[in-house]
């Protein structure tokens, strides 16, 4: 049973009730925020305070640029192709080779690649709006979630509460 729990037991970084505490805050108040813009999707706000929040507003700054750059380069493929062909797999799967192609000069972290795949997909394969339109609400909507992120971990820094 230990090996098989191995890859989810907490070595470094375990979770604190500290941390449980400010990333619901974090989710709320994006998911508010989104809300009061009018944004669409108000829910990608919240999951991106949710993927941004970490232990430290140090940690949570290099995930929230792979997040802002891999929305925004999904969202921009995305709008293209999304809006020529929506819903194509294969051009869908053309995309994120391509993605992959123009990361990989750039020494972009991956998880800023799996970003921009979520992204992309969002635009191209769910059925409705406009690629544009979606990719702009997308982009937006993970600008909150990141701004709300960064802004509870720098004014709520873990380990100040004792």
């Amino acid at each position: 049973m230990a090996s098989i729990l191995s890859p989810i037991i907490a070595k470094d970084n375990p979770l604190t009730i500290e941390h449980s505490a400010r990333t619901p805050v974090a989710a709320v108040v994006s998911l508010i925020v989104a809300r009061w813009f009018g944004l669409s999707e108000s829910y990608w706000a919240a999951i991106t305070a949710l993927v941004v929040m970490q232990s430290t507003l140090g940690a949570a700054r290099p995930v929230s640029a792979q997040r802002l750059a891999g929305t925004a380069l999904g969202a921009a493929v995305g709008a293209v192709a999304g809006t020529y062909y929506p819903g194509n797999a294969l051009v869908f799967g053309a995309c994120i080779l391509t993605l992959g192609i123009v990361f990989v000069p750039f020494r972009l972290e991956r998880n800023a690649y799996r970003y921009a795949g979520i992204t992309l997909g969002i635009i191209m394969l769910v059925p409705g709006h406009s690629g544009w339109i979606v990719a702009l609400h997308r982009f937006f909507e993970v600008s909150v979630g990141i701004a709300v992120g960064l802004l509870v971990s720098a004014l709520w820094p873990e380990g100040r509460v004792r």
